[in-house]
């Protein structure tokens, strides 16, 4: 069977563990550390069916030679071509001989960036259900291959993903809207791969492809000697919305109508669920507001978040590597958030465990603890000067943030700074803290996170922990 094909018979792994892995020249520089996610936990879907990828395979010398199954058979989008210039091309360096595109990591001007940023084909969504940054890419927004220098969009890429390679994240890439109009080179696809080096394969923990088509598994075989076993593991089949939504709320993604379209013709539709759809129990404490939470248990500070501070605050758990970059056992998550609901004393296994419910906790409240209504002065604290950022900052922390956001903030904030301290340690410092709690402090009520609105975002947030101090006057 395929390595990378889901069977009929429901969720299975992508390698069985008697299998012997593909050999894999990754294999040789592609090592990464045991982190605590378990990469068992991902699931894969159902699917009508499997595909062969007989037809094509690597000599030893590492040519690519044509079987004689028929393309045209497995893909949808045709390659053919290509693929006949490159069978007697080394694989090796095929994207240089196929394509004149620039060197990643040329040094590029931000401001160019904006000719790919227009285009919104990538954001990045906050977190998902086990606390990894989510990186999203939409092929319906790609525009025709002649209207869009992909050179420089291999760098956006790069350049996107850098400031989140250093924590556990996933990658949702949606595929309906690949056209022919719109399809780079295979040349293209095989120069981004080599581009995204060990250093963003290693804390990726999920790759999802949502919509597949038989394009995109017989794609997943031209790559196959170049990825890792466990790189292989880590990629997901998403057949329908309602299977994404069990990965991360569907209502956290900026969805393009024609991909929501398709997905209804093809799986029906679905109500996406809100926090609504299920009762409240007094002793709830996400997916509420604070106020509940200090209606029913008579506190300010969450007991939620009381008890992550206050696991997280001992010496052995403050020092942990890589603390809010990893990710947890999704099991262990659900079953902590359970047990906080039903107003019990959470008992954690590991320093990991709290740091993601705390994450979770901030994620699912109903109203951001920076609040709705100062988003938009947030969103514009990149165009304040150095002498009004401090006296702004405080202005809206002290005086027009409520008051009990206040208090949870303060008291987070203070955690945060005690965490920073220990940066020689936990490699947890200012602006690493802000990527990981900048989109869980605030979002907008509007308007879906976007990749635009991060930076300001994570600036804020990184501010407010440089000057803990003076803002709230400790």
């Amino acid at each position: 069977m395929d390595k990378f094909s889901p069977t009929k018979s429901g969720p299975v792994s992508n390698i069985a563990e008697n299998e012997e892995p593909y050999p894999s020249l990754s294999d040789y520089h592609d090592y990464e550390p045991n982190l605590e996610f378990d990469d068992s936990e991902l699931q894969q879907t159902p699917n009508s069916g499997s595909i062969s990828a007989d037809f094509i395979h690597v000599e030893p010398n590492g040519v690519m030679a044509m079987g004689t199954s028929p393309v045209a058979e497995f893909i949808d989008e045709n390659y053919e071509e290509e693929l006949a210039d490159a069978r007697d091309e080394n694989f090796d360096s095929l994207a240089f001989t196929t394509s004149s595109y620039p060197e990643v990591g040329e040094s590029v001007g931000l401001e160019k960036f904006s000719e790919i940023a227009k285009y919104n084909i990538v954001d990045v969504k906050g977190d998902d259900a086990v606390g990894r940054k989510v990186i999203v890419l939409y092929a319906s927004r790609l525009p025709p291959a002649k209207e869009i220098d992909h050179g420089l969009f291999l760098n956006y890429l790069k350049y996107t993903l850098e400031s989140y390679v250093k924590q556990d994240y996933s990658l949702m890439y949606f595929h309906y809207g690949l056209t022919s109009k719109n399809k780079p080179s295979l040349g293209w696809l095989v120069q981004a791969y080599k581009a995204f080096d060990r250093n963003y394969k290693k804390n990726l923990k999920a790759l999802y492809l949502i919509h597949p088509t038989g394009f995109l598994k017989f794609v997943s075989q031209i790559f196959k000697p170049l990825i890792s076993a466990k790189f292989g593991k880590k990629l997901n089949y998403i057949y329908s919305l309602k299977e994404l939504n069990d990965v991360v709320s569907l209502d956290k993604l900026d969805i393009p109508y024609e991909v929501i379209e398709y997905d209804k013709k093809m799986n029906g539709n679905y109500p996406v669920p809100t926090a609504t759809d299920s009762p409240l129990t007094p002793t709830q404490q996400f997916g509420v507001t604070l106020q509940f939470i200090k209606d029913h248990y008579n506190v300010t500070i969450p007991p939620v978040v009381k008890q992550c501070v206050e696991y997280l605050e001992q010496p052995d758990a403050l020092e942990t590597e890589g603390i809010f970059r990893r990710s947890a056992n999704a099991l262990k998550v659900r079953a902590l958030k359970d047990v906080a609901n039903s107003g019990q004393a959470l008992v954690f296994e590991d320093p990991h465990e709290a740091a993601v419910l705390l994450k979770k906790f901030l994620r699912d409240l109903r109203e951001p603890l920076l609040t709705f209504e100062l988003y938009d002065e947030i969103m514009q604290f990149q165009s304040w000067s150095k002498d009004e950022q401090l006296r702004n900052v405080s202005i809206l922390v002290m005086e027009k943030l409520p008051e009990d956001n206040y208090k949870v903030l303060k008291y987070i904030i203070g955690f945060l700074s005690r965490v920073m301290e220990r940066s020689d340690l936990n490699k947890m410092n200012a602006q690493n803290l802000a990527v990981v709690f900048g989109p869980n402090l605030v979002w907008s009520e509007l308007v879906s996170m976007s990749l635009a609105a991060i930076g300001p975002i994570n600036m804020f947030t990184q501010f407010l922990l440089q000057h803990n101090n003076e803002i709230f006057m400790i």
